[in-house]
C-alpha cells in the first residue's frame, strides 16, 4: 500500500521498534512517536512523507529531550523530488546534528519495511588538513578579489586563471619567448602554463616561443576586471 499520510508510517516504525523490545505510543507532548525500553533514555521518532526542513527542525528540537531521535519517512520513488535520505549531504547533516534517519519501504510484497539508514551518534567530523591548505593556498596566491560571492554559472576567477591572464597579457603585442615573458614579469610556472594551455589561449610558435589564439585575446577582454583587480 502507497503511503499517503505520515500516519501510513506509524503502524510499520511502530512494529518494527517493539520487535526490538520497544514500548511504543503515539502523540506524547507533541511527538509523533515515543519509544520506552527499561531504564533506556526515550526514543523519539518524528513522521513526514517526504524529507524537509520542517522535519529536520523537528528533529533538532527533540533533542533538547533526548539524544535518540530518528525522522522517518518513505522511500523516494524514482520521481520524487526535492531532498532525499539517500543524498551524501542530507546524511553528512544528520549526522552532524546527531539525528537518525529510518526509510518505510512501501515496496516490499510482505508489507511496509523499516530500514535504519542512519543512527544517532555524536559526531566529531576530522579537518580535512589536505583540503584547508589547498584553500589557504589559494586565498593567498589569488590577486585581489576579482569575483563576487554568492555568483553561479560564470567562470570563477581562480589563482590559476590569473596566472594564465597574465601570460595572455604580455603577449597580446605579439609572440614571445619564455626568457622574455619571464623578464616582462610573468609567474614563475608560466612554461607549464603555456604548455597545458589548459583554456586553449596559446599557442607554440617556435620552441620556447608562444603566441596567443582568438581565444586568448577574448579571454583578456572577457576577465579585464580580474587583471584589474591585481
Amino acid at each position: 500500500m502507497p503511503i499517503t499520510a505520515e500516519t501510513d508510517l506509524y503502524a510499520p516504525v511502530k512494529a518494527f521498534l517493539e520487535a526490538q523490545g520497544y514500548d511504543v505510543k503515539a502523540e506524547i507532548l507533541g511527538c509523533d512517536l515515543v519509544a520506552v525500553r527499561g531504564a533506556e533514555p526515550p526514543l523519539i521518532v518524528e513522521l513526514k512523507k517526504r524529507f524537509t526542513l520542517d522535519l529536520l527542525l523537528q528533529g533538532v528540537d527533540r533533542l533538547a529531550l533526548t539524544d535518540t531521535v530518528y525522522l522517518a519517512v518513505p522511500q523516494p520513488g524514482r520521481k520524487a523530488s526535492g531532498a532525499s535520505p539517500h543524498d551524501s549531504g542530507v546524511r553528512k547533516l544528520c549526522r552532524r546534528l546527531g539525528v537518525g534517519l529510518l526509510i518505510v519501504d512501501t515496496g516490499r510484497a510482505a508489507g511496509h519495511e523499516v530500514e535504519v539508514l542512519l543512527d544517532p551518534v555524536p559526531y566529531s567530523p576530522r579537518k580535512d588538513r589536505t583540503r584547508t591548505a589547498r584553500l589557504l593556498g589559494e586565498h593567498a596566491r589569488r590577486r585581489g578579489d576579482p569575483n563576487r560571492g554568492g555568483s553561479t554559472r560564470v567562470p570563477i576567477v581562480t589563482a590559476y586563471r590569473q596566472d594564465a591572464l597574465r601570460c595572455a597579457r604580455l603577449l597580446v603585442a605579439g609572440p614571445l619567448s619564455l626568457k622574455a615573458l619571464r623578464a616582462a614579469g610573468a609567474p614563475k610556472d608560466a612554461a607549464a602554463i603555456l604548455q597545458r594551455n589548459v583554456y586553449g589561449w596559446f599557442e607554440r610558435i617556435a620552441k620556447g616561443t608562444y603566441g596567443l589564439t582568438d581565444a586568448g585575446l577574448q579571454g583578456v577582454e572577457t576577465f579585464a576586471h580580474a587583471l584589474a583587480a591585481e
